[in-house]
């Protein structure tokens, strides 16, 4: 078994423990440093990080293998890459980049094969000259976003 399955099978074993949270990211370097990156269905606690630190360190012999680790969570303003994210941050703002354009809008459903973003725009009154504001909602399958990052308001 090579260091990166074992550390991938540990990480697993830690998972299971704590089924709300879930891995975004394991990277392992040449010189093996392992970062691993998580996220939870509501968000990521200090002792969650702790916890699955523990499950692979203690686990791996430094005498076999010297390594470095680095558990934490996923940053803020850091683009979502699976399903899961989108679920657990519908009713915020979602700022997708997507081939053709850029929408800054509330995520209000994502399932397994798209999202659905609601906004208000300005556009000219069909009748009559000016603006007015309308409500917009898109259905964008999950293939055609190229990025989706959480917009933080304070």
């Amino acid at each position: 078994m090579t260091f990166k399955e074992k550390v991938n099978e540990l990480l697993i074993a830690g998972l299971e423990e704590k089924p709300f949270i879930f891995l975004i990211d394991l990277t392992i370097t040449d010189n093996f440093k392992i970062i691993v990156t998580l996220d939870g269905d509501n968000g990521v606690a200090l002792q969650d990080c702790i916890d699955i630190s523990r499950a692979i360190e203690h686990n791996l012999d430094r005498e076999e293998q010297d390594f470095s680790l680095e558990v934490a969570s996923v940053g803020v303003g850091s683009p979502l890459k699976m399903i899961r994210q989108y679920k657990k941050n519908v009713g915020r703002t979602l700022i997708v980049k997507l081939a053709t354009q850029t929408i800054e809008a509330e995520l209000v459903e994502a399932n397994d094969n798209f999202i659905i973003l609601s906004w208000k725009a300005r556009e000219p009154k069909k009748v009559g000259k000016g603006k007015e504001t309308v409500q917009k909602t898109q259905e964008i399958p999950y293939t055609e976003i190229k990025e989706a990052i959480v917009t933080v308001t304070f």
